[in-house]
């Protein structure tokens, strides 16, 4: 059974590298490996881009955003009181919680009013958050001291704002419950001064830049009447507990009433267009690969045109159709083989050198984006997937072709 198994395999390889009586052969057959190769390496780089960029987004929200964060699943307010939401702070995993409010308010500005999010932190914000390591500007990281409240900017509303050091700003919010009285609208919002802290952050992400203000959570509570009241709880874990159990076990204890959620989670959005975008330069990859198994197509059908002469001398020795079948699938199967494993070696070289060395930049000088050239990180499972998607579309193709192709030469044989 086994020597039956070998013989195909054995002059399959003998097929592939041996001399032929017609040169083109050889050559077809190494155009049909190298394109492969380069499917391969192209699916496997793309793939790794996108996972470079989808890594780098995740590190810029890292610095503002929890590593966990509890919502309410209806509405968007919750009782700081409520007893689900004292065990999730309790949670043994849990080394530090924050609570925040964040809703939409008004600023006025040198007599030019913007909608803004203003978003209340207490004192424990920067201990979940890595906040500081954003910060730009000569001042401090502070909410609130000595009965002064204070502002603290995205770096793209800081800019609209004539930079960080400006003064005392005006924060309006509509009173709870009542309509806007057109002769008199002052009457109908709630206003409160911030002071400038003279810093501002930086996410590089313009729904936190353009638009968002931290100040402290006693003045949003009060600006938009909501006491003992806040629109979500953040939660940093201690070192070492797995994070993804740890989501598990609060999202029993949180039941139907709230949601938790990792930092992937909370931006959901943004990571599921990219997702959704890697999904489609995959499937138009292997669209490209499925083209270039057609070489090997084209390889298998001159070999088998080149050795008419051997598969009658086999039938003569008798080797059943069916063993002359698989001698030319083998033959096809190793040259997908070989094409995949150099596409996939080409394939971490250039990305391990565009990690290494940056080859591919970003812009034309530096500092012009986040980072100077483009961000690469490979994954063991994408590697798989890759690597599979290849053997699979060319075995796919090889066993359709040579199945069609054996019937035509072994009746004329």
């Amino acid at each position: 059974m086994l020597s039956r198994l070998r013989l195909p395999l054995f002059m399959a390889r003998r097929y592939l590298f041996s001399r032929k009586k017609i040169g083109a052969i050889n050559i077809i057959s190494c155009i049909s490996v190298v394109g492969v190769a380069f499917g391969t390496a192209a699916l496997l780089c793309t793939i790794s881009v996108f996972n470079g960029f989808r890594d780098l987004f995740g590190s810029l929200y890292t610095a503002i955003d929890p590593p966990i964060e509890v919502v309410a699943n209806q509405g968007k307010f919750i009782d700081t009181q409520d007893s689900v939401l004292c065990l999730l702070k309790a949670h043994p995993a849990v080394e530090v919680a924050s609570e925040t409010l964040e809703d939409h308010a008004l600023i006025l500005f040198q007599g030019r009013p913007t909608v803004i999010s203003l978003k209340g932190v207490d004192r424990n914000f920067d201990k979940v958050t890595g906040i500081r390591s954003i910060l730009y500007g000569e001042g401090t990281y502070r909410t609130e001291q000595a009965g002064v409240h204070y502002g603290i900017p995205g770096i793209g509303l800081a800019s609209a704002m004539g930079g960080i050091n400006f003064g005392t700003l005006q924060i309006c919010a509509p009173r709870k419950g009542e309509k806007i009285n057109l002769t008199n609208p002052a009457e109908s919002f709630n206003v409160g001064d911030l002071a400038a802290s003279n810093v501002c952050f930086d996410v590089n992400q313009r729904k936190y830049d353009e638009t968002l203000m931290l100040t402290s959570l006693d003045f949003v509570q009060e600006l938009f009447e909501q006491p003992q009241r806040i629109t979500s709880l953040e939660l940093k874990l201690k070192p070492g507990v797995d994070l993804e159990e740890v989501k598990e076990d609060m999202r029993k204890l949180a039941g139907n009433r709230f949601r938790v959620l990792n930092q992937l989670e909370q931006q959901e959005d943004v990571f599921n267009m990219m997702n959704i975008e890697k999904l489609m330069a995959y499937f138009f990859l292997t669209f490209i690969l499925l083209i270039a198994c057609f070489n090997i197509i084209g390889s298998v059908s001159m070999l088998m045109i080149d050795k008419r002469n051997d598969m009658e001398t086999l039938r003569h020795l008798g080797a059943s159709d069916h063993l002359i079948f698989r001698i030319f699938l083998y033959e096809g199967r190793l040259i997908a083989l070989l094409g995949a494993a150099a596409g996939g070696l080409l394939g971490i070289g250039l990305c391990w050198l565009q990690q290494t060395f940056g080859l591919i930049k970003l812009g034309t000088s530096s500092g012009s984006f986040i980072i100077d050239s483009y961000p690469v990180s490979i994954h063991f499972t994408d590697v798989l997937l890759v690597l599979s998607t290849v053997l699979v579309v060319g075995f796919v193709c090889v066993w359709y072709s040579v199945k069609y192709l054996s019937k035509w030469f072994l009746t004329k044989a």
